[in-house]
């Protein structure tokens, strides 16, 4: 491994600059990538992320020490130049650009290429070495333009509202509820949100995202507006029992999973919608490409099949063993990816 970012108990670590980067153990300055549960961690002394992270940590961990900066913002730490650069996942979400005696090493963190109109898009960066996540690092991953999958999910909620079905759609809170949310046609009816997505969209309103109405999911307005509601929840949500109030419904999930038909089945859903807040296959190796990167590192997700590729190709590749999980869900494992969609 590159001796600018080593793998460490705690995570990935800089030992010029002395932090870490998403780290998960008791540490020191931590910079972290996004929001999300497996990104942001409780433990640092310190945290640096782009002020409009900040909010979401101070939701997810409390009363600790942030310093929140814009992007682009180029900060000194003990001799180490570090910015924060767009990673188009999340609102707030950021590449780590670091850069130490001429070398330059960026990690990505979780990023998409599609657009989003609830975060910044992504910003190509050129690098010596770039650490990648690889969530959807398999050929079969690719991805529909967003806009037809919106209006996918914008025709089953008029269909579902014309037969007097609710609309039951899993998306995880952060992140995709907001990125649903934002392109639902409002004048279908009510949009109702799970009790664990309504702070966090509150959180996207008030950094400035435009979002239609929504009202909490409540029994009263289960009651009020049954039969014609849209209805964002986690997808563990939708395994439970809170669900019959909204009855009758079609239960549908927002998710690049959702590429694989054995995954809906077990989901027991009626509509899958693929739409996924990470960088598809295609997108993926433009990425690197893009990055210019001499030793690309990769991490979370299919990792050997992206080092196998780009090693055969003359691409030097490694791997780098984290703990990040998947915002979205669960991995597919091998044997239910022959019942992919277009698998090759």
């Amino acid at each position: 491994m590159d001796d600018l970012i080593t793998s460490t108990e705690n995570g990935l670590y800089c030992p010029a600059g002395d932090f870490h980067i998403d780290a998960w153990g008791s540490v020191g300055r931590n910079i972290v990538t996004h929001g999300h549960s497996d990104h942001a961690r409780f433990g640092a002394a310190s945290y640096l992320c782009t002020r409009q992270s900040a909010p979401i940590l101070q939701k997810r961990l409390g009363d600790v020490s942030i310093d929140a900066r814009d992007y682009g913002d180029v900060i000194d730490i003990n001799g180490v130049r570090v910015s924060l650069h767009p990673a188009g996942h999340i609102l707030g979400s950021a590449q780590v650009r670091i850069e130490h005696r001429g070398q330059i090493c960026v990690a990505s963190g979780d990023y998409k290429r599609q657009p989003d109109p609830t975060c910044a898009p992504f910003e190509p960066i050129r690098c010596h070495t770039f650490i990648t996540e690889c969530t959807f690092g398999l050929p079969i991953f690719h991805w529909t333009d967003p806009t037809i999958v919106m209006a996918d999910i914008n025709a089953w909620w008029r269909d579902n509202h014309a037969a007097g079905r609710t609309s039951m759609l899993a998306a995880y809170s952060l992140g995709k509820a907001q990125r649903v949310l934002a392109g639902l046609d409002a004048s279908t009816g009510p949009i109702l949100l799970h009790g664990a997505v309504v702070p966090l969209v509150e959180l996207y309103r008030q950094a400035g995202v435009t979002l239609p109405p929504t009202e909490h999911a409540s029994v009263e307005n289960a009651k009020l507006h049954r039969g014609r509601a849209f209805v964002i929840a986690p997808p563990g949500a939708l395994n439970s029992t809170w669900v019959r109030k909204f009855a009758p419904f079609s239960l549908g999930a927002a998710s690049g999973w959702m590429r694989v038909r054995g995954f809906r089945r077990r989901k027991a859903a009626d509509r899958g919608f693929v739409l996924s807040d990470h960088v598809d296959f295609d997108a993926l190796l433009q990425t690197i490409k893009e990055t210019g990167a001499e030793h690309v590192m990769a991490t979370h997700g299919y990792t050997t099949v992206l080092a196998r590729l780009l090693n055969d190709r003359g691409q030097r590749c490694t791997i780098i063993n984290t703990r990040f999980g998947d915002d979205e869900d669960e991995p597919i494992e091998p044997a239910a990816l022959a019942e992919s969609e277009g698998a090759a």
